[in-house]
């Protein structure tokens, strides 16, 4: 088995475990949903749109709010974890979406065939080149793709704060915005917009931080071996790490490298 195809069988088995428990942790994914749209109400499709994709929609927040914006079209809801689109299905009645379990590196959809991409906090997951040449496949010419993914500062506190108890990968190191903008030009699709402000997930306690991060399933996923528990000491020396983050409001911050773009693909494209 590939590093490549083990690390995409780990996101789904996390993803699938946090299912129960992710919408009571998921502030910080609801708040980025938020800024997305706002993002995607200036930046929309040339011409009529009747066919959205959210791609990579967890339990379903954002469709929410992509249904609001756009109340008569189509919505195909992808996840590839298929406890997240389970739970999709308990709070959604049967016709108002098209629930696909898929990998975002490999679409079943023809080329073409959507008009719109949503996509909020799911592409970190991938190989930028992988899963936008694979949107703007899918994406007819005019289409815009919406997108928030994570760059390399996520929880930058974190990684600092264990690089005091040992020397193992705790935080996985995402791509720069120049990556991904590099990789959507080389697909094919155009830059119309970025906000680049990170986004803060707070706790009062480092506790309620890493409690929030496991119940979102994101807490194993780029780990590079499985670590034991960490002792007393360890965790005295992570907390005080740690306490010199606090904010002045008396909370803990764990930093969301935000990257939000918008992206068109050509009237015409060029072969």
């Amino acid at each position: 088995m590939t590093e490549h195809r083990r690390h995409k069988q780990q996101v789904r088995k996390a993803f699938d475990r946090a299912a129960d428990s992710y919408d009571r942790a998921a502030a910080v994914q609801r708040e980025v949903c938020h800024r997305l749209a706002a993002l995607a109400a200036g930046t929309l499709p040339s011409g009529p749109v009747s066919r959205i994709l959210d791609a990579g929609c967890g339990t379903g927040f954002g469709l929410d709010l992509v249904a609001r914006s756009h109340p008569a079209v189509h919505l195909v809801a992808l996840d590839f974890a298929p406890a997240m689109l389970a739970r999709l299905r308990q709070h959604r009645p049967a016709g108002e979406i098209s629930p696909l379990c898929a990998d975002l590196e490999a679409l079943p959809l023809a080329a073409g065939s959507i008009d719109a991409v949503w996509s909020s906090l799911a592409l970190q997951w991938c190989d930028p080149a992988l899963a936008l040449g694979q949107l703007a496949d899918a994406l007819r010419p005019g289409g815009v793709a919406w997108i928030a993914t994570l760059g390399p500062a996520t929880l930058w506190e974190l990684r600092e704060a264990f690089a005091r108890v040992d020397a193992a990968s705790h935080v996985i190191g995402f791509h720069a915005p120049s990556a991904w903008i590099a990789a959507a030009e080389n697909v094919g699709l155009t830059l119309i917009a970025r906000d680049l402000d990170p986004a803060y997930a707070l706790a009062p306690d480092l506790r309620g931080l890493l409690r929030d991060i496991k119940a979102i399933g994101a807490h194993s996923v780029g780990e590079q071996r499985r670590r034991k528990p960490l002792g007393r000491a360890a965790w005295r020396t992570l907390e005080a790490a740690y306490e010199t983050h606090r904010r002045p409001d008396g909370l803990l911050p764990a930093t969301y490298d935000l990257i939000l773009l918008a992206l068109r693909k050509p009237e015409t494209s060029h072969d």
